[in-house]
């Protein structure tokens, strides 16, 4: 499979100014990806004002990612501010070209900028299967909880991070990755943003894709829009696993909500 990201600054706010950004990027990868993935709350940066910037599910967002795949042909995944029974959620959408969907809802809401304030909380994981990979969804703040994103039975193959992780933190970021894609024998790939966001905080980047054996494949460089593709193999995951089944003395657990 060969899977692209868009580590791009974020124009605060502003969704118009966001997508004529993605889309000069996007349409040039027509025929040469399969999957692309936009950083967090890729429309408007890591807002809080949820009551005047989210959408429902048949809104302007939607519908932009909706055309994009199907004019490409390729995948695209990004999280928005979404708007259901009065509820705001930061939710993130694995678009298919035939204009079907998931959609996760983040499960760890940053409450040091008060995102538990404004947003509810994801009760449940979601794995999406795609071209024969299955795809596990999470963002930012969930990368620190690894109970949240155990590969239980090797149900699935790559962990997607959609991130705004300010830099001050980079060390955490890049720590963390690496670890997901270790301990649970995947490839994890981390899209962050970079530039300065409307409350002031700083973004480097630090994009990566990681082989199941903790390597980076590739990383972005810091401070600098950048558009990637890499090409990733699954029978080489598959091998390694059956190699050395770290998977099969995996702890038993069972995820409950707190409610």
């Amino acid at each position: 499979m060969k899977i692209s990201w868009l580590q791009a600054d974020i124009v605060w706010e502003d969704k118009e100014a966001n997508f004529s950004k993605y889309e000069s990027r996007l349409t040039s990868l027509k025929g040469q990806t399969d999957v692309v993935v936009l950083p967090e709350m890729f429309n408007t940066g890591f807002s809080m004002d949820s009551e005047n910037l989210a959408e429902n599910m048949k809104g302007q967002t939607m519908k932009w990612m909706s055309e994009i795949t199907s004019d490409t042909g390729f995948g695209m995944i990004g999280s928005f501010i979404a708007a259901e029974n009065g509820r705001y959620f930061n939710r993130l959408v694995f678009m298919k070209p035939d204009g079907s969907y998931s959609a996760y809802d983040k499960g760890h809401l940053f409450r040091m900028e008060k995102e538990n304030m404004f947003f509810t909380k994801g009760e449940k994981t979601v794995i999406d299967t795609y071209m024969g990979w299955n795809f596990s969804l999470q963002i930012c703040y969930d990368l620190r909880f690894p109970v949240w994103s155990r590969n239980i039975n090797n149900a699935y193959d790559i962990l997607v991070y959609v991130a705004n992780w300010p830099a001050a933190r980079r060390k955490v970021w890049n720590t963390l990755l690496m670890a997901r894609a270790i301990e649970n024998q995947c490839f994890v790939l981390g899209v962050n943003r970079t530039g300065k966001d409307g409350n002031g905080i700083d973004y480097c980047g630090d994009s990566a894709l990681i082989d199941p054996r903790g390597n980076i494949v590739v990383k972005s460089k810091l401070n600098t829009e950048e558009l990637i593709t890499s090409e990733i193999f699954i029978d080489d995951m598959k091998a390694f696993r059956a190699k050395f089944p770290v998977w099969l003395d995996a702890d038993s657990f069972e995820l409950r909500s707190d409610k």
